[in-house]
């Protein structure tokens, strides 16, 4: 194959991984970046540095992904990550905000986008490779 990281399904789930969530750390600082401030829950304080710090996160943990010896550390931090980002799409759904213009997904259907999303940073993790 010419590119031979799509030789196995791993390594292509990792590179499929690492840039779902680098297309997502880009919002942190763009268009959408007010809309992720108000998804932040209003018990927490300084928003504007847990957007930024959850993007550089996203970026660590993309990249991380895709470096033999660290992979298994990215894929533990995006998934506690993913976890502790969940009340944030709680408070979104409740307050039926828009991201992009658009309306956030109700919490069911959240939830079971952000289990996608973790099956699919433990699927790969090295735990599978």
């Amino acid at each position: 194959m010419f590119i031979p990281m799509l030789d196995h399904w791993h390594p292509a789930l990792q590179g499929a991984v690492s840039i779902m969530f680098l297309m997502t750390a880009s919002a942190h600082w763009g268009r959408r970046r007010a809309d992720l401030l108000r998804m932040v829950p209003p018990r927490l304080s300084n928003k504007e540095g847990i957007v930024t710090w959850t993007g550089y996160l996203e970026i660590a943990g993309a990249l991380g992904l895709l470096v033999p010896y660290i992979d298994w550390a990215a894929s533990g931090g995006l998934i506690l990550m993913l976890i502790m980002m969940f009340p944030a799409n709680i408070h979104a759904a409740q307050g039926k905000l828009t991201i992009n213009g658009r309306p956030v997904l109700s919490v069911f259907p959240r939830l079971l986008l952000q289990l996608v999303f973790i099956t699919a940073v433990v699927l790969a993790s090295p735990l599978f490779g």
